[in-house]
């Protein structure tokens, strides 16, 4: 059986306050995570959670991925803004064009996500975060689609999206020039095995479609830490 998005997970140097941040601007209930974290419950049991790890490694460069919030009207886009900056977030230049419609914002860690106009046709019905907006190549969008077995819901000019079966976020991979990576990566995915799936075999699974498997192998907490084509972090949970 095919692993199963489990979280985001974002690398925080103050779990606590990140959570109370994205809580706010989501809407999302604050929740003990499985392993004494923290995290933010999916608003239906399809989703995905979010969770907040501590890290002391500081934030260099641009994130790889981040967040696009929708809007339903131009009042709601301007009311998230507000809700962010009243949070704790703050403006942001990452060379956006004043046309684009879309407000770039930063977390109180500086993680980047954008609350996109309203009227945006590739997001509709997608909900609320419409979005999570990857750097990344062709090839990284097929291993994750394959992964998760998630359809390609995009696939043109060597950018690609994939959309869970039941709808939600999409995920998307914006095509060269990819920038290069520094340090390791401030969101990255969590995925879990199903209790009745075998674990070594869903690895085994990852490595065939390109995945790798580091040095630094399985963690203490039981998740193997592996690497997609794009060298981004991603771990595996072993079934509990």
């Amino acid at each position: 059986m095919t692993s199963q998005l489990f979280a985001i997970c974002f690398n925080a140097t103050r779990p606590e306050d990140l959570a109370r941040f994205w809580s706010g601007v989501l809407g999302r209930q604050v929740a003990d995570g499985p392993d004494g974290d923290i995290a933010l419950l999916p608003p239906d049991t399809d989703g995905f959670r979010i969770r907040f790890l501590p890290s002391r490694e500081p934030k260099s460069g641009q994130n790889r991925a981040h967040f696009d919030l929708t809007s339903a009207s131009p009042e709601e886009q301007r009311r998230t803004v507000a809700r962010a900056l009243e949070l704790g977030g703050k403006h942001i230049d990452v060379g956006q064009l004043p046309e684009e419609g879309h407000v770039v914002l930063a977390d109180p860690d500086g993680n980047e996500f954008c609350v996109i106009a309203a009227g945006n046709s590739f997001l509709a019905g997608t909900g609320f975060i419409g979005a999570l907006a990857c750097d990344g190549t062709q090839e990284v969008g097929y291993f994750w689609s394959k992964a998760l077995r998630w359809p390609l819901v995009w696939d043109q000019d060597q950018e690609t999206a994939i959309q869970s079966p039941n709808g939600g976020t999409k995920i998307t991979w914006g095509g060269p020039p990819v920038a290069p990576k520094t340090g390791r990566n401030r969101l990255f995915f969590e995925l879990a095995v199903p209790a009745d799936a075998d674990w070594d075999a869903e690895v085994d699974r990852l490595v065939s479609l390109g995945a790798t498997r580091p040095d630094t192998g399985e963690a203490d907490d039981g998740r193997m830490l592996m690497l997609d084509p794009d060298g981004n972090e991603f771990t595996v949970r072993k079934p509990r």
